[in-house]
C-alpha cells in the first residue's frame, strides 16, 4: 500500500483535539472520513503530535496508506475538496517509503505560542491568541525561559495525566520576542524539542507570563523546575494561542 506524508493546517476551535474520539469531532477523524470518501474503507492515520482541544496546526505532519497509487498533488486536492467546510487543509502531500512514520521518524517539533496584550476585546484574533490586558516584560520572560533550556526532569511542567514513560526531556530552545501587529502588541514564544510532555508548552507559557507580569522572578522558575512537583507550576495557560508550527525529519518529505 503506497504511503503518503501530509502537511496539515487546521484551526483547532471546533475540535476536541487531534486524536479521533467516538463522540466528538477531531482533526484526525475529519481527515480519515475524507479518505474514506476517496477509498471506501476504514482508514487510520498517524501524526507527529496529538494536539489538545483548541490547539491549532500550522505544520502538523501525518501519514496515510492508500490502496491506489495516487499522484500526490491529486490526492491533496481531493482531500481538500472532501474536507470542506471543516477548517482543515492539506498544504503538501508526498509519497514516502513504507518505513517512514510521521511520529517516529520525526527529529524535532516546533511550537509557537501567541499572547496578545491589549485591553479591548480581541475580534479578528479571537480564538487564535491568549489575550492579557497588561504589558509584559519580554527581557524578564526570556531570562526565566533560559532557566528551562537543556535536559531536565520536567515533572513540574507536565500534566498529571501525562502518559509519557519519563518526565526527563531535553528542551532545545525557548525564544521569546515582542511582535507589533495591527491588532496590538504580541509576545511570541518559539519552542523547540525532539518531543514534549502533555501540557508542557502551556505550562511553560503560563508560568513565564507571571514572570513577565512581575508576579514571579526568573529565580522562581528555577525553583519550580527544581521542585519536580506539579503543584509548583504557575497557571496553565489556555490552548487558543498554541500552534504546532513545524516538524522536522532527517530528510524533509516535501523537499521535492
Amino acid at each position: 500500500m503506497p504511503r503518503y506524508a501530509l502537511q496539515v493546517e487546521y484551526h483547532g476551535a471546533p475540535f476536541a483535539g487531534w486524536q479521533r474520539q467516538a463522540d466528538q469531532p477531531s482533526v484526525q477523524g475529519a481527515i480519515e472520513d475524507a479518505l474514506a470518501k476517496l477509498e471506501p474503507r476504514a482508514h487510520t492515520i498517524a501524526a507527529a503530535g496529538r494536539t489538545d482541544a483548541g490547539v491549532h496546526g500550522l505544520g502538523q505532519i501525518a501519514h496515510c496508506d492508500m490502496e491506489k497509487d495516487w499522484d500526490p498533488f491529486r490526492l491533496s486536492e481531493a482531500l481538500n475538496f472532501q474536507l470542506k467546510p471543516a477548517p482543515v487543509a492539506i498544504l503538501n502531500c508526498a509519497r514516502v517509503s513504507d518505513e517512514w512514520h510521521a511520529r517516529f521518524s520525526a527529529t524535532e517539533r516546533r511550537y509557537l505560542f501567541r499572547i496578545l496584550m491589549r485591553r479591548a476585546p480581541a475580534t479578528h484574533q479571537a480564538g487564535l491568541v491568549w489575550q492579557v490586558k497588561h504589558d509584559l516584560d519580554v527581557a524578564a520572560i526570556q531570562e526565566g525561559a533560559d532557566r528551562l533550556i537543556g535536559n531536565h526532569d520536567f515533572t513540574t511542567f507536565r500534566s498529571t495525566i501525562c502518559q509519557a514513560a519519563s518526565p526527563q526531556k531535553t528542551l532545545d530552545a525557548l525564544d521569546v520576542e515582542r511582535v507589533d501587529t495591527m491588532g496590538g502588541p504580541e509576545i511570541h514564544f518559539h519552542v523547540r524539542a525532539r518531543s514534549f510532555l502533555h501540557n508542557q508548552v502551556r505550562s511553560f507559557v503560563g508560568t513565564l507570563e507571571r514572570v513577565g507580569a512581575g508576579a514571579w522572578s526568573p529565580d522562581d522558575v528555577s525553583a519550580a523546575l527544581k521542585a519536580r512537583n506539579r503543584a509548583a507550576c504557575g497557571p496553565v495557560c489556555p490552548p487558543q494561542g498554541l500552534y504546532l508550527a513545524e516538524v522536522t525529519y532527517p530528510e524533509a518529505p516535501f523537499a521535492h
